[in-house]
């Protein structure tokens, strides 16, 4: 009997020691696999994922973002018969922190663009009535005057935008805005010029030509939409201003359009 109580309680102690060492092991199991999320609900906590944030992302690693885009722009006032579409592509780069600033609170971002597609549609070639002044009385009469027209083309270069981007708590929409300065070649002079005459026996003398050159300072906002990490659908309008700063002899430009914008950006 005493052969047989002995093997019982080595049995009986075998059995509890398997037993610690499973319900141990299930423990430390549970311990490490985290629950399941549902993706609809973002959770953080201890084991646990939060949904993605590319809003977040984009401001943490203060990421570069590139990528294309494209304008339709009109002129306004005096300009509403200018059409414009440009087309080209960006580069930036997040370059500080979050600022706080209460509802203005952001990062500052740095960025250029080229716009290889630069073209102005104005109306065709017209006769219309200036002001003249007579080389030799100095008297000024009302004279008709030829004006060039149709579509022009060119370059433009962007090289600093300065934008900043909001700290919206949207975990899609990234709002910005921004200030600009371009500069824009086109194949003939811009805005369409009057047909110069230097030979007062043509007619009244009329130097009208403006310039190939003009500069493009602007202003505006729009949104990044994220349709997931690292990839946006990008919306702006921009006011832009077109003037050649009196590089030819004259400076008409175009005071105010307005240029809708619609670009895709990637980020890294």
């Amino acid at each position: 009997m005493g052969k047989v109580s002995r093997r019982v309680q080595w049995i009986l102690l075998a059995v509890g020691i398997a037993g610690g060492m499973s319900a141990g092991a299930q423990t430390e199991s549970s311990a490490t696999t985290p629950p399941r999320l549902d993706p609809n609900t973002a959770v953080i906590g201890p084991g646990i994922h939060a949904i993605p944030d590319p809003v977040v992302d984009v401001r943490n690693e203060r990421s570069w973002e590139y990528g294309p885009f494209i304008n339709w722009g009109t002129g306004v006032g005096d300009r509403s018969d200018y059409k414009f579409l440009w087309g080209g592509f960006e580069v930036g780069k997040v370059l500080t922190p979050v600022e706080h600033a209460g509802i203005f609170s952001g990062q500052f971002q740095l960025a250029g663009n080229i716009m290889p597609l630069w073209q102005a549609y104005t109306p065709g070639p017209h006769t219309q009535a200036e002001s003249c002044v007579n080389s030799v009385t100095n008297q000024t009469y009302t004279c008709n005057l030829q004006f060039a027209g149709g579509a022009f083309r060119g370059v433009s270069l962007t090289p600093v935008i300065f934008r900043w981007n909001f700290a919206a708590s949207s975990h899609r929409i990234q709002p910005w805005f921004q200030a600009a300065g371009g500069l824009i070649y086109t194949t003939h002079k811009f805005p369409p010029n009057f047909m110069s005459n230097t030979n007062p026996a043509l007619g009244p003398v009329v130097d009208g030509g403006t310039s190939v050159w003009n500069f493009s300072p602007q202003g505006g906002g729009g949104i990044h939409y994220f349709l997931h990490t690292k990839r946006s659908i990008d919306l702006g309008v921009n006011a832009v201003h077109i003037s050649s700063a009196s590089l030819g002899d004259r400076n008409p430009g175009v005071n105010a359009s307005v240029q809708f914008q619609v670009g895709y950006t990637f980020w890294r």
